[in-house]
């Protein structure tokens, strides 16, 4: 054996006697962080799937390492080792905002290691210190600050549970989420009602985007993000909120990267996807050559290259079931997750335009570049399987007997905002050609009355007093209720807005002798809820527009907002922050109670 072999063994041995014998730390939550040049994981800590007895706990790093353990208890006496695996699409390229210059020049794998590890024998209601250490392949040992963790809680439970969406690194996200820490305090879950970051398969959009504002920075309170408003600069950090409490997102558009390749940008191959049917059909054309040995497994792979997937995303969280939908009781809530999103595209109707009305006029002849309009990823109308899925589950005693009933879906079904038009239904193609049978135009047409959620969904779970139904998307907060009681909220004003489509300000539809053909303008609202119900004025403290009157609404780049479930009083407030007045109060301006069927 070498003197160099032995010193390396010497080190090494030295490393895991001192991790061993070393006193637990005291439990803080606000120890110095770790020295940029030191190395680090790559995330903190964060919680999935509890049950009545345990709880996951999930993190990352760029290095496969040694071992990778959690230890927990009161004295930090418990230990238990992770499973790792290796995430298989998260990449980087050109338009990745990571460390201080442009490292990728080109679509590039990035490798990324997730590790979880189940901690049993968990006691309802008692909350345990935890922290994770990772084992470097040279022998430095990485730890976590420590946090605190427990199991699923029982009914009669009071909890807060924050309900977000539409984080996707916008500006005013840290600052959010540090509201929600200042003024609430430790949640007890977090209800994510989809588009967690821009390009699911960048990696810097999760983890560490040099502008400040990745997805878990901000959710664990290590964002550094720098807000400008006139000058007066100011830094938000997020607020430290997953360490400790379980979090449960659904998959929204901007979960879903489209045809994968390692040729292209990132941001093109996202918007790049295709109905799942169109590749089965080019599949058709040439079976023999693209999969010879007639694999079960090569085909399903190549239909999911070759149209979209949710991959990073399945990979980054372990939720329960085995579908991309999900049910789960948690206190004296069934939460319902639901798989309702479509892919998102321009409503321009410039020729140049790919988008939800037409194809580009320079792709007609060449169906490889068709978008297929605004298509739907998971059925949802009636006789799917996640309909059949979503029709069982209701008549379920979980959640029949359940006190708070909640479906959460990421496309909005009441919406003053953009993205509720067109209807949520599948595009109806038009093709239109000359007398040489050449292409002119390709447009797509949507049917009010084959919208899925309004047609088939909502009824559904009106029938089975669901009292909340969250969604996002639009990034705007407003809130309906329907004349049985059914409470719509839409709290996805978190980051930045779009808008409100309401008074004189409309959306952009299609006239109806766009393209030569006739469309009926019924199917496209301009303004307001195009699905009936009046938006809800805020009850306690509105903004007012320039009328001086009180807006059913918030739609802003300067003010913030997020809503709090509180299940001890049954009612759900929510909060807006003025950025532009960093030392300014949080303000409550809206409360609603859940009808408690």
């Amino acid at each position: 054996m070498t003197k160099k072999l032995k010193r390396a063994i010497l080190i090494f041995a030295a490393v895991i006697l001192i991790s061993i014998t070393l006193p637990p730390l005291a439990m803080s939550f606000n120890q110095p962080s770790v020295d940029k040049s030191t190395p680090q994981l790559l995330s903190d800590p964060f919680l999935q799937l509890p049950t009545e007895t345990s709880v996951r706990v999930v993190w990352f790093t760029e290095f496969p390492g040694i071992s990778h353990t959690v230890t927990y208890g009161r004295e930090l006496n418990l230990s238990v080792t992770a499973k790792t695996i290796q995430l298989s699409r998260t990449r980087e390229d050109a338009k990745s905002q990571v460390g201080e210059s442009q490292v990728y020049q080109k679509t590039t794998i990035r490798n990324i290691w997730r590790h979880e590890a189940k901690i049993t024998r968990l006691t309802p209601g008692k909350r345990l210190p935890y922290q994770v250490a990772s084992l470097r392949e040279d022998g430095a040992k990485i730890t976590s600050k420590i946090f605190t963790l427990t199991a699923i809680p029982k009914p009669q439970t009071t909890l807060k549970i924050l309900l977000t969406s539409d984080h996707q690194l916008m500006p005013m996200t840290a600052a959010n989420l540090q509201k929600v820490r200042e003024i609430i305090g430790q949640v007890d879950a977090v209800f994510f009602a989809g588009d967690l970051v821009n390009i699911p398969d960048r990696a810097s959009e999760w983890f560490d985007d040099n502008r400040g504002g990745a997805f878990f920075p901000c959710l664990q309170g290590n964002a550094h993000y720098e807000l400008d408003k006139n000058g007066l600069k100011t830094t938000y950090i997020g607020g430290e909120l997953i360490q400790h409490a379980p979090l449960f997102p659904v998959i929204g558009n901007h979960e879903v990267m489209g045809r994968f390749t390692m040729e292209r940008d990132l941001g093109n191959q996202f918007s790049d996807a295709i109905p799942r049917a169109i590749a089965e059909e080019i599949y058709q054309k040439n079976p023999g050559g693209l999969n010879p040995q007639n694999e079960p497994k090569l085909y399903s792979e190549w239909l999911k290259n070759n149209s979209f997937n949710t991959d990073t995303y399945q990979e980054i969280f372990t939720l329960p079931g085995k579908e991309k939908y999900y049910a789960i009781t948690f206190g004296d809530i069934r939460l319902v997750s639901l798989y309702i999103t479509n892919i998102w595209r321009n409503p321009s109707l410039a020729p140049d335009i790919r988008g939800r009305y037409q194809e580009k006029k320079a792709d007609l002849n060449n169906p490889e570049l068709w978008g297929y309009g605004q298509h739907i990823f998971e059925p949802i109308k009636k006789g799917s399987r996640q309909y059949n899925w979503l029709e069982s589950e209701l008549n379920s005693l979980e959640f029949q007997n359940a006190k708070y009933k909640i479906v959460m879906f990421h496309h909005p079904p009441h919406s003053l905002g953009g993205n509720v038009v067109p209807p949520y239904t599948n595009p109806v193609q038009h093709i239109k050609r000359d007398g040489n049978g050449e292409i002119k135009t390709i447009s797509y047409d949507y049917h009010k009355d084959r919208d899925y959620i309004i047609r088939d969904v909502i009824p559904l779970l009106e029938r089975a007093g669901v009292q909340l139904v969250f969604y996002g998307h639009s990034h705007l907060w407003n809130r309906f209720v329907s004349l049985n009681g059914t409470n719509f909220l839409e709290s996805s004003n978190v980051g930045n807005s779009y808008g409100a489509y309401i008074g004189n300000k409309q959306r952009p539809i299609p006239e109806n002798d766009v393209f030569g053909g006739i469309r009926d303008r019924k199917n496209y609202a301009p303004t307001g809820n195009p699905n009936g119900l009046e938006a809800i004025v805020p009850t306690i403290a509105p903004l007012l527009g320039e009328d001086n009157q009180p807006l059913p609404y918030i739609a802003s780049n300067d003010i913030t907002v997020f809503s709090i479930l509180d299940t001890g009083t049954g009612r759900v407030s929510s909060y807006y922050f003025d950025t532009r007045q960093p030392q300014s109060s949080v303000v409550k301006f809206d409360e609603f109670a859940l009808d408690n069927n």
